[in-house]
């Protein structure tokens, strides 16, 4: 490992050393614009969607793996598992009702505890950009986006003439963390080769009363691109990566000392195909993990029984779509997509592993089409209709089952002729059969049906930058689980449920040199079918931001204001997790210092939770006590104390 950090670091100094001179005419240039280099928060982009450049610095602490970063997007919270693992919920609601996709393609976890979700396997500085779409408001990715959709996207822009680039980022702090990235991309007109490499590490982080967690963890990866682009509009691109990690769990009984990824996946497309077709994209994709977890590799095990199980689960899928041109006034998606994973399992209790046993087999196909119609220079309408077919066995017990289950939506946008403002509404449905970890409880569950309306605006000018998003969903045959603490009445069954609130953002100028940032996010949730509240439903919160910029010079603070959760089902829950009971609240401030050191060059620092305040999360899980380590139990994991952290980036 330290020959891999010797050899980043290495990297970033002689490629500064051969750029020094060229840029010193350039450096007295560079200032800073409203483009924040230290992010807080990411604006909506446009109605439903929120894109966020993952390699821009970020506070918190910018993020070691995709869950991490997740939680800064309004609306988010994630489940703390210990330093890295965190398991995104959206709107209170996560799992598979939260597509993620990953460069296009599904990778699903093989852990029966969700150790390993499907966030835990991306390093979010290697991905190009990170969007968010709100809701079941689109069809093109997949059925069961109750909640919504996020895809870490990956591009690699086409060479004009030959050449390099490089993107390379070295991040220490507190708890001994250090992150390092090296991408480099070499092409010409005709291909290119690009090689990601990645590490992120750290020790386990002490809360803020200076308890420790056990939280360690070391993550790297290592990704290879190769494309050729014979013209302009057409691309074969082959991608190989491949990951492993361990990880230590404060909230579970178990750690995970292995996390192995291979993915494999080929890309073709081309654009102006004809009249009609503008783009066709082809891609196919091959996913396997490899997990392992057990009671003794990452800590001392003072029971009297060695405990591990070793699962693991292979994804193979294609999509194929088609951008279509269906007038001067209309365009279009057309496509369908095909995926099947198996899941596999293994147990040691002590006397060795039992042979592997294959449980449940997944196969879905899906069928979808998508527009947007101009209504006039001002108004435009979009609408979707989606159809999957899934088959599911549980190779074990020989049962099947299979569900038809369908997605649409409609959605009127208007672009204001007297004020810089965008309005929307929407309604969108969305069904999603149960997965994995629902059907181990219960195999034969009705899928979730989700109604949603969405409303909103979008203001942009000169000084104030704002958004709201609201929503309402009715869920029928919602997936609860109920008496977590209980294995021999432990359930998952349907229930009715409601869910409203929304999100609100703004940016405001100041003056020249100062702006002013504020978010809110809220969710309220129901189970109607017990006239009680939904569980897992986090708490009213909100950020409030102050910034200053200077030619190369940054600086801000950040304020974090969580209220008290008093709204809770006890030991009801997901796949995530269940209610613990009530939350306290609490306020944490940030501070952060970014400096333009050349136009390729930038130095970030932050100090999180400075008054090193002791808190935890409404969503989370209860502390397991390891006495061997002088760690108690405790209510919910605590989150990390005050945390120093500092890091560079070098792009050319």
């Amino acid at each position: 490992m330290k020959k891999v950090r010797t050899f980043v670091i290495s990297s970033l100094l002689l490629l500064s050393a051969n750029t020094q001179s060229a840029l010193a005419a350039e450096e007295e240039k560079v200032t800073f614009t409203l483009d924040e280099i230290v992010v807080t928060a990411p604006a909506v982009s446009e109605p439903l969607i929120v894109e966020t450049d993952p390699k821009s610095p970020r506070q918190p602490v910018p993020a070691a793996d995709g869950g991490g970063y997740l939680k800064n997007i309004p609306g988010f919270s994630v489940a703390r598992q210990g330093g890295t693992g965190s398991d995104p919920v959206f709107r209170g609601l996560g799992g598979t009702r939260l597509n993620v996709l990953l460069d296009g393609t599904y990778q699903f976890g093989a852990c029966p505890g969700r150790m390993d979700p499907t966030t835990s396997y991306v390093f979010p500085e290697a991905y190009s950009k990170i969007s968010v779409l709100k809701g079941p408001e689109t069809v093109k990715y997949g059925g069961g986006n109750v909640a919504g959709t996020v895809l870490f996207e990956r591009e690699t822009k086409r060479f004009d003439q030959p050449g390099v680039r490089v993107n390379s980022s070295v991040l220490v702090g507190s708890a001994g963390r250090d992150d390092e990235l090296l991408d480099v991309t070499a092409g010409d007109t005709k291909g290119y080769v690009r090689i990601i490499k990645t590490r992120s590490n750290s020790n386990d982080y002490k809360d803020g009363n200076g308890n420790k967690v056990h939280s360690f963890y070391t993550r790297q990866s290592l990704t290879g691109i190769f494309g050729w682009t014979p013209d302009a509009d057409t691309l074969y691109e082959f991608t190989a990566e491949t990951s492993d990690a361990e990880a230590a769990y404060g909230g579970r009984s178990m750690d995970g000392p292995k996390f192995d990824r291979n993915d494999y996946t080929f890309k073709f497309s081309k654009k102006n195909v004809s009249p009609v077709i503008s783009n066709i994209e082809f891609k196919a994709f091959h996913n396997y993990v490899d997990h392992v977890m057990d009671n003794y590799s990452l800590r001392p095990n003072s029971s009297m029984m060695n405990m591990a199980m070793e699962v693991d689960r292979t994804a193979n899928g294609g999509r194929l779509a088609a951008d279509l041109i269906l007038g001067k006034s209309t365009t279009g998606t057309v496509g369908m997509d095909y995926q099947k994973n198996k899941h596999n399992g293994r147990s040691n209790m002590g006397m060795g592993y039992s042979s592997w046993s294959r449980d449940l087999i997944f196969t879905n196909y899906g069928l979808f089409g998508e527009a947007k119609h101009q209504l006039d220079t001002n108004s435009r309408l979009l609408a979707g209709l989606r159809t999957d077919s899934l088959d599911v066995k549980n190779a074990k017990t020989e049962a099947e089952d299979h569900d038809r289950t369908y997605g649409a939506f409609l959605r009127y946008e208007h672009d204001h002729k007297n004020a810089p403002v965008t309005s929307y509404v929407g309604i969108g449905h969305a069904q999603r059969p149960a997965d994995y970890w629902e059907r181990r409880t219960n195999f034969y569950l009705k899928p979730e049906k989700s109604t949603q309306l969405d409303t909103g605006l979008i203001y942009r000018s000169g000084k104030l930058n704002t958004s709201i998003s609201l929503f309402y969903a009715n869920i029928d045959d919602f997936i609860l689980f109920k008496n977590a603490n209980n294995s021999v009445t432990k359930t998952a069954e349907n229930i009715d449920a409601s869910l409203y609130g929304g999100e609100v953002d703004l940016i405001y100028s100041l003056n020249k040199h100062w702006t002013a940032t504020a978010s809110l996010a809220y969710v309220r949730g129901n189970n109607d079918a017990d006239d009680k509240p939904l569980a897992q439903i986090p708490p009213l919160e909100g950020t409030l931001g102050l910034k200053y910029s200077h030619e190369k010079v940054e600086a801000g603070l950040l304020w974090r204001g969580v209220q008290a959760q008093t709204r809770y089902d006890l030991n009801s829950g997901s796949e995530i997790g269940y209610d613990l009971g009530e939350s306290s609240g609490f306020g944490i401030l940030s501070a952060n210092l970014a400096y333009k050191a050349t136009k390729q060059v930038t130095i970030a620092a932050g100090i999180d939770n400075i008054f090193d305040k002791n808190y935890s999360e409404f969503i989370s899980r209860s502390g397991a006590a390891i006495p061997a380590l002088g760690i108690a139990s405790s209510f919910r994991v605590n989150e990390p104390g005050r945390t120093i952290w500092v890091k560079a980036s070098y792009n050319y």
